[in-house]
């Protein structure tokens, strides 16, 4: 007997429709429309005022933001609801900031078909092409991301007779700050683009750890690494690369290790047959959009460019947040 009768196409409606609640709050978001509020009640009117957009149009907006749980009503009156006051007015310490980057991302997911078609982003550009705006949105919703999972991803890694760490392409330096209070004796070097050690260097001071953090100006893709190094920690970084880029990279972490160094890296380590994890797999086609060859890959892969680039006892570690170390060594010969 066929269950053909009892299949319904409600779950395939809402998944399409699923969009339109992360418009509404990503509008309302760049719009600064819960800043804008605050700890107060205001008008549709004068949230328009506020931030320079028509008045019926806000008044839907912020309606459907009621519906949707972001904002209370009373009578004519908006205000915030206690989770977006929480986190999404800005100036408090909750705030999301890396939201930003997200309202970024939907113009490129808006590409998605286009770059299915042709096998590669329609709209990649370089992350020193993309504008001060894309760029502190974007290390600003990195750095959200790694300081809430720093103190996992340490818990991990052996820190035995290491004291000089390699952070490529390390961003705010989130995770350098995390490595350097582990014990006293490491320092850590964040390696990256021009325009981005400008803010690193401001992440770490504003930390009060620039005395223990340095900072080295360069690009992976083309330039060495140095030397001297006992653990080389390369996170969310291979996904932005081809295959071949990535081989290169790992053997230029081999070529900057002591004798018993290691590379760490942190990732989106897929099955072999590419579906899980979910998310993994899903941000596959996030590179796919926004870079000219970015992809997830499997833990074969990694592996191979880690054997082939002379690094041993590889093993991998899951950190219970969706992505997965995998770790090689330099062993002395």
């Amino acid at each position: 007997m066929s269950n053909d009768a009892e299949l319904s196409p409600g779950n395939i409606m809402q998944m399409a429709w699923s969009f339109h609640r992360s418009r509404i709050l990503l509008t309302a978001y760049e719009l600064d429309l819960f800043t804008t509020l605050g700890e107060s009640s205001k008008s549709a009117k004068d949230v328009a005022d506020s931030i320079g957009t028509d008045e019926r149009a806000t008044e839907r907006l912020m309606n459907a933001l009621c519906a949707i749980g972001m904002l209370n009503k009373n009578e004519s009156m908006f205000s915030n609801t206690p989770e977006s006051s929480q986190f999404l007015v800005k100036g408090k310490k909750s705030y999301i900031n890396g939201l930003m980057h997200t309202t970024h991302l939907w113009d490129a997911w808006g590409t998605l078909t286009e770059a299915v078609r042709n096998g590669t982003s329609v709209i990649a550009q370089h992350i020193n092409d993309r504008g001060e705006d894309w760029l502190t949105a974007f290390i600003a919703a990195m750095h959200e991301r790694a300081s809430m999972q720093a103190k996992g991803i340490v818990s991990l890694i052996d820190f035995t007779d290491v004291s000089t760490i390699l952070d490529v392409g390390g961003g705010s330096g989130a995770y350098s700050m995390a490595f350097v209070n582990v014990k006293d004796n490491i320092v850590a070097t964040v390696f990256d683009l021009p325009n981005v050690i400008s803010l690193t260097r401001d992440y770490i001071k504003g930390e009060g750890l620039a005395d223990k953090i340095d900072t080295i100006v360069g690009d992976y893709t083309t330039d060495d690494l140095g030397s001297g190094f006992d653990l080389i920690f390369l996170s969310a970084i291979i996904h932005s690369n081809s295959y071949k880029e990535n081989m290169s990279l790992i053997e230029k972490c081999f070529k900057a290790l002591n004798p018993n160094g290691q590379v760490v890296v942190q990732d989106f380590i897929m099955s072999e047959d590419r579906t899980a994890p979910t998310f993994g797999a899903i941000f596959s086609l996030n590179m796919l959009v926004a870079t000219s060859s970015g992809d997830t890959y499997t833990e074969s892969d990694v592996k191979r460019w880690m054997e082939d680039a002379g690094l041993s006892g590889i093993i991998k570690e899951d950190t219970g947040m969706g992505t997965s170390l995998m770790i090689g060594r330099k062993i002395a010969p």
